[in-house]
């Protein structure tokens, strides 16, 4: 199983997350997807941290009509990434010392292959020729355009909602990229005591967060991790002034994710903000919380650098990539449950497939004797811990329940899951079964279980009884692993 892996002991924020996925590997030409849809530029390059080689992440606007240095309140546009008016976003985080053209120390636009050190992974990035990179002569303008922080427009959360769902994204990207913001505006909705749909991002509306969350997104993809995880991520410390007084941090945003997230927060090392609301979101829907790196049998690492100098801390965003070791995989969930005992055979019909739609992993259906004897139902549902409350709300919508159980955060042991197609010959005909695998994080595979539908399908076309179908297609999968 490849795990892509957090090192979250120095916070995160949305172009360091994009830093250090294309540090570890990922393509840059990936990102096209956004640049042919939003005015927006990535500028990839590379930079030192406390002697550690990473890899810089900028994005510029590059039609100046689209840049609103006011913003809606005129008020230079200082809303700050979680909406509440200071700007600590990913431009604090991410774009401290954008302090001129040589900031990195080096001259940008150039192409460069490094060396991360000794850590016997060598990671090698053309960023001068991927169509990406753009150079810039000061701390607000770039070869293209504006930088892309504390500019553009302000938009809602349907707004946003709109514009990923317009992208001509592939269809698990845009799910994913639609997620995150969910999840900023369920943080923010509830920050502001508003709903979802009547909350307005600031910084976090705008092109630049757009595009570090849908290229976060999108680099993800890339890298194909059979899971994500993090460490525990640093928050920072000391205070951060927004339009309604002087916050501690973390701030107000990231707690609300922190609190839907699975993965845990903790303070310091330095009294800064290191973890921003965009940061949060993206980990909060992509990653698994562990308390400390796995076991892994390492394939790469990349260095993602924030613009902060905090010598003697890198300010650098690790990631890590290889092949879990160990047996079944811990899989942390929330179990949902509620009694029905007057819901029509149709609603529970479709229970499953709106529930999936709505984060659901699993849902059981049990028939169940109620009070005054009545005949009824119990509904449980697995989800992601991150999703309980979207299941939990789609769950009430669809059955009219007036109540839904949240047993909380639990973890289950699964198997890592593959699907083979292998095909049958019966009376001088090929026909096409799927096949489950199902093996251990060392790949070893203890058991293989042809698709029953696929399965009826050849059955009922060629008469072989569907035990005999299903026997064929499994023995297929065991002969060309071995066994």
């Amino acid at each position: 199983m490849q795990l892509l892996a957090f090192d979250g002991r120095m916070g995160a924020s949305g172009d360091m997350i994009l830093a250090a996925l294309l540090d570890a590997g990922a393509d840059p030409d990936v990102l096209e997807d956004v640049t042919d849809d939003l005015a927006v530029a990535y500028e990839i390059d590379e930079t030192v941290k406390c002697g550690i080689s990473s890899t810089t992440v900028d994005v510029f606007l590059t039609d100046d009509s689209a840049a609103d240095p006011g913003g809606p309140d005129g008020d230079g546009g200082s809303h700050g990434d979680d909406g509440h008016g200071h700007d600590h976003g990913d431009a604090d985080h991410g774009d401290a010392d954008h302090d001129g053209a040589d900031h990195h120390g080096h001259d940008h636009g150039h192409t460069q292959a490094h060396d991360h050190g000794d850590d016997g992974h060598n990671h090698h990035h053309d960023h001068g020729n991927d169509g990406h990179t753009h150079a810039h002569d000061d701390a607000q303008s770039g070869g293209d355009g504006v930088r892309a922080e504390g500019h553009g427009p302000h938009r809602s959360y349907r707004e946003v909602r709109d514009i990923v769902a317009g992208m001509d994204l592939e269809p698990a990207v845009e799910r994913d990229a639609l997620a995150i913001f969910e999840l900023l505006g369920e943080a923010e909705a509830s920050v502001h005591g508003e709903s979802l749909e009547e909350i307005h991002f600031h910084e976090v509306g705008a092109d630049d967060a757009i595009a570090d969350v849908v290229g976060a997104a999108l680099l993800v993809h890339d890298l194909e991790p059979d899971r994500i995880v993090t460490t525990p991520l640093a928050t920072g410390g000391g205070s951060v002034s927004m339009s309604h007084g002087e916050y501690p941090v973390p701030t107000p945003a990231v707690v609300e994710i922190a609190e839907r997230a699975d993965w845990s927060l903790r303070g310091g090392p330095v009294d800064a903000e290191l973890l921003t609301p965009t940061g949060a979101a993206i980990l909060g829907h992509f990653a698994d919380g562990v308390d400390s790196l796995p076991s892994l049998d390492l394939r790469g690492v990349g260095y993602g650098a924030g613009g902060y100098d905090l010598d003697p801390h890198p300010n650098v965003l690790r990631v890590l990539i290889g092949d879990a070791q160990g047996e079944l995989v811990k899989d942390d969930i929330a179990v949902l449950e509620t009694n029905l005992d007057d819901a029509t055979p149709e609603v529970l019909g479709g229970l499953q497939e709106t529930l999936a739609n709505a984060g659901a992993r699993d849902v059981s259906i049990v028939p169940a004797t109620m009070k005054k004897s009545r005949p009824g139902h119990l509904v449980k549902v697995i989800c992601k811990p991150a999703d309980r409350e979207r299941v939990a709300r789609a769950l009430a919508e669809e059955t009219g329940t007036l109540g839904v159980r949240d047993a909380g955060a639990t973890h289950r042991w699964i198997a890592n899951r593959a699907f083979e197609t292998v095909a049958l010959e019966i009376d001088g005909e090929t026909y096409e079964v799927t096949v489950k695998i199902a093996s251990d994080a060392d790949g070893e595979v203890y058991d293989v279980s042809a698709e029953h539908d696929d399965a009826l399908a050849v059955a009922r076309e060629t008469d072989v009884p569907i035990r005999e179908v299903t026997r064929r297609a499994e023995r297929a999968v065991l002969d060309e692993q071995g066994h």
